[in-house]
Order: C-alpha cells, then structure tokens, then sequence
C-alpha cells in the first residue's frame, strides 16, 4: 500500500451533556469509508462500550450515537489529517492535530480517555491538559490489540467508565 494524504472526513460527536471525550488517533480506512467512528468489524469498540454499560451491542451508526448520548460519551481523534499508509498507526506522518477546543467549550468534559497508546502519543505531542480535566489511557480496542481479550477491555474501561 502506498502512503496518502488523508483527513478525518467526518465531525466529532458529542453533545451538551457529554462528560468523557474518548480519543482514537485517526480513523481506519473502514471508519473513514463509513463515516463514523470504530467502523471496522474487528474493531471491539462497541462491542466493549455495550459491555460496561450492560447494553445490546449498536448495530446502526443512530444506535451508535444513541448509545454514546445516553452515557454521556463524546468522540473524535487526536489527528485532523495525516499522511498515512492504510490504517496503520505507526506509519503516520505530517500531522494537522484535531481541534478539541469545540467540544470542550459546547459539552461538560471531565475525563478524556485515550484508546490506545497511539491516540496518547499524538495528544501528548499537539494538545494541553485543561485544569480539572481527567487524562486517562485505556487498551486500545483495535484488532491490532487482539492480545487483550475482550472480557479484559470490558474491565479495564470499566474502571474509567464508570468512575
């Protein structure tokens, strides 16, 4: 595959209620293709989400985001655009970081939970902490990440979740 200049192609989501940003790093070629977040099959985003929260897993992107305003949940990505090589992280290059400040002056953020250390690293390197604002990493929930069983993903974003 071939390095191309992508962008994110699609807006955050969040709402005047949402309390935690979840953060990826920048959407797979499923999700990119899609439109939404988490797009690809094997990604075990929402399978996880349901899990912690004892609900049926979202089938439609309007469940998706259904499940999302319900719980408070915004989502968007460390990275605007990027060079990139298909979906993979570790091949990102000439970066444009995403721009948070829309939805933390709009929603109620507290916590930002990172998914993955990919989505931390490029975070880390373009963004600031704001003063009474949790930062958090969890595993990535990427197929990349299949070492982690799903079962442990439900646990540990649980614990940031749910406190």
């Amino acid at each position: 595959m071939d390095r191309i200049r992508a962008s994110h192609g699609f807006p955050s989501l969040f709402w005047e209620n949402s309390e935690i940003l979840i953060l990826g790093s920048f959407p797979s070629v499923k999700s990119r293709e899609q439109a939404f977040y988490y797009g690809h099959k094997q990604n075990r985003f929402w399978k996880m989400l349901a899990g912690v929260y004892g609900e049926n897993v979202p089938e439609t992107v309007e469940e998706k985001k259904t499940l999302c305003q319900k719980h408070g949940i915004a989502l968007y990505d460390s990275i605007e655009s990027c060079d990139i090589v298909g979906s993979s992280d570790s091949s990102i290059k000439n970066i444009v970081p995403a721009d948070l400040e829309p939805i933390f002056l709009a929603s109620k953020i507290r916590k930002v939970i990172c998914n993955g250390t990919a989505s931390r690293k490029w975070f880390y390197v373009f963004q600031k902490e704001k003063e009474g604002v949790a930062y958090c990493l969890a595993p990535s929930t990427s197929a990349a990440n299949a070492s982690v069983k799903i079962e442990e993903l439900i646990r540990a974003w649980g614990e940031l979740l749910l406190n």
